[in-house]
């Protein structure tokens, strides 16, 4: 009876111990933090416009009043607005909280640019302009950089999607087929280790046109961490699923395609993703060599005339570009992979 009454007594006080740290994280300290969060946006626009305001003479004019009065006093009002109407919309006030440190360090990061380059100049001129400079050099090339951006986004998906469909195709078949592998897999080790960009002599040599050569390099960069990836994944399928598979009456395309493929689900994203870095690699460097737009070739034009402004701000487009396809890429594998939530951590 001691014993249960002290186990009885010990998880009393851990109930508690729970409840009163439930109190204190919902009462006054959690919303003098959340506070604290969603006001460091304003906080740290407000100094980097001071900051801007103190170096502007600096600069032209036209670049000064677009980047502080509608790029940084525009984020001033949205971030208020946001912080004021987050008190209605629990969704939006999960957001901010989330989000706010990363977009305040963001800002710190601008003014610390701006504070290097346009204030000190310790960054020598004009390979480092300001990012007043570069705001405005994206403005005024903004329909050049709209098209390259899409010619962009049509070599990277086609180039992807061809390197998909060969990886999956040939990982699938070195997986499962003895005689695949035999002949396979010596290619595998010997063609995939090649970056893709060491082809383009011979790409430019034999491909009727630079998109197609474009598309041809940025496949095989995609072919061989997909293929890789997938054949290990199907090779690997465990023996049980596929006894019991077998013992219930399934058939071989029933084996590759409702058990193999799908446990090899996992692996098979790893492949994706890595193929997608490869990509990003690959298509810079191909439009830099043959194709005449896209946002590698602009990169290429704008640092030839020594336009520093318009090649930074072709690098942000690029960030901005390369990591939203990768977020739906994410938000894809999230789908597929829901059965694997709680049991394995990305």
């Amino acid at each position: 009876m001691n014993e249960l009454a002290e186990i009885e007594g010990a998880q009393a006080s851990d109930a508690i111990g729970r409840s009163a740290r439930a109190q204190v994280e919902s009462g006054p300290l959690k919303a003098k933090a959340r506070w604290q969060v969603l006001f460091s946006v304003p906080l740290a626009l407000v100094i980097a416009l001071a900051l801007h305001w103190s170096v502007a003479k600096r600069e032209s004019p036209g670049e000064t009043d677009l980047y502080a009065y509608f790029f940084l006093g525009g984020l001033l009002v949205a971030s208020v607005g946001a912080a004021a109407l987050q008190t209605l919309w629990s969704g939006l006030r999960e957001w901010m909280r989330a989000a706010c440190p990363l977009i305040a360090v963001a800002v710190f990061f601008l003014a610390g640019w701006e504070l290097a380059t346009s204030g000190l100049r310790w960054l020598p001129m004009p390979y480092f302009p300001g990012p007043a400079a570069v705001l405005a050099s994206m403005i005024n090339d903004r329909e050049v950089l709209f098209d390259c951006t899409c010619h962009s986004l049509l070599l990277l998906v086609c180039g992807y999607a061809l390197g998909v469909a060969s990886g999956l195709f040939s990982g699938v078949c070195i997986g499962w087929f003895p005689q695949a592998r035999y002949w396979g897999m010596p290619v595998l080790k010997i063609v995939g280790p090649i970056p893709a960009t060491a082809w383009i002599p011979l790409a430019m040599v034999l491909s009727p046109s630079a998109t197609f050569s474009a598309v041809a390099m940025i496949a095989l960069a995609v072919w061989f961490p997909v293929t890789m990836l997938t054949a290990s994944g199907v090779s690997n399928t465990p023996a049980s699923y596929l006894d019991v598979a077998r013992t219930l009456g399934a058939g071989r395309a029933y084996l590759i395609f409702r058990v193999a493929i799908p446990a090899a689900m996992p692996s098979i994203f790893i492949g994706l993703f890595m193929g997608l870095g490869a990509s990003f690699l690959t298509l810079v460097v191909a439009e830099t060599v043959g194709v005449k737009s896209g946002l590698g070739w602009y990169v290429s034009w704008a640092q030839g005339w020594a336009e520093y402004g318009k090649v930074y701000g072709a690098l942000v487009i690029m960030a901005a570009f390369f990591s939203t396809i990768m977020t739906a890429l994410f938000k894809v594998r999230d789908r597929v992979l829901v059965w694997q939530k709680g049991v394995i951590k990305w």
